[in-house]
């Protein structure tokens, strides 16, 4: 009569396996503060106590009809620790008397083999892939567990929500507080194609509106490059077409600072579009801005 698992352990297991299942369908730990989670295991606990008591009573009736030596030899097991049979039975090798009786009548070469059982260990390895193999796959295929896009589109939108907070938390940029970036220059760039391209032209190349990459301004109001580009789409310029993105409206103060950073990037540090390349003559006074 084989001795059975501890009742405590078979709870521990169940307690784990849910802790997997709910993850997988919940898709995050949030679950052990629920107290449905707890009333599962609570549940699932009951049910294995019953289950044992139902045990112990089918093997004392078993234990009844067994012979002395049968008896004895069932005692003796039991009173090893759960955990040394165990492993004793997954590492533990035959004697030379159990090897007879697993010995299969046939071999070659000299070579023998014995009739060995899997281990445990990897059969519960085996059983448990297989389990949670089936699980995954339902989970997979009935809810938004494990698929990349949901995932993305989840993180996406919790990044975006976190940039959002950020900048309705930060004070509006004004041209005291903008500073020019490298990394805002991307960012300007859209910017500049979606508003200013139309007068501008592609690269700021000049068309209806002046040659943004030479050195010709003819409004000038701040000493600094980047400000004076700041301080013309922030208020515009009055009697013509530029108007006052800023003050009107349209584009933000991070916005402005974007695209300033833009207009910098393609004045200071590209080669100039000249008129032989496509770009529109010189408009206005050579500038001769602070570093």
């Amino acid at each position: 009569m084989k001795q059975r698992t501890p009742v405590f352990v078979n709870i521990l297991i169940i307690t784990g396996l849910l802790i997997v299942f709910y993850y997988l369908f919940v898709q995050s730990y949030s679950f052990l503060a629920s107290p449905y989670f707890w009333g599962t295991v609570v549940i699932s606990a009951i049910l294995a106590y019953i289950h044992s008591a139902i045990g112990d009573l089918i093997e004392n009736n078993k234990f009844k009809k067994l012979t002395a030596e049968e008896k004895s030899a069932y005692l003796k097991e039991k009173k090893i620790p759960f955990l040394k049979r165990q492993y004793d039975a997954a590492f533990k090798k035959q004697s030379e008397t159990e090897e007879k009786d697993i010995l299969i009548d046939h071999g070659f070469d000299g070579i023998m083999e014995l009739d060995n059982q899997l281990p445990k260990w990897w059969l519960g390895l085996f059983y448990f892939g297989t389990a949670f193999c089936i699980v995954y796959i339902c989970a997979y295929s009935f809810t938004d567990f494990a698929h990349p896009i949901s995932e993305y589109d989840a993180e996406y939108k919790e990044q975006m929500a976190a940039v959002t907070a950020y900048n309705e938390s930060q004070p509006p940029i004004t041209i005291e507080t903008a500073v020019f970036s490298e990394d805002n220059i991307a960012a300007g760039e859209e910017i500049f194609k979606s508003n200013c391209v139309s007068c501008h032209s592609d690269g700021g190349k000049g068309g209806i509106g002046p040659n943004l990459t030479d050195n010709f301004w003819k409004n000038q109001p701040e000493k600094k490059l980047f400000k004076n580009v700041f301080h013309v789409v922030e208020n515009g310029v009055t009697g013509t077409a530029m108007q006052a993105w800023g003050k009107n409206g349209i584009l933000t103060g991070t916005d402005i600072q974007n695209v300033a950073a833009y207009v910098y990037h393609i004045n200071q540090e590209l080669p100039p579009i000249t008129t032989d390349k496509g770009g529109a003559p010189a408009y206005g006074t050579e500038a001769k801005w602070e570093k």
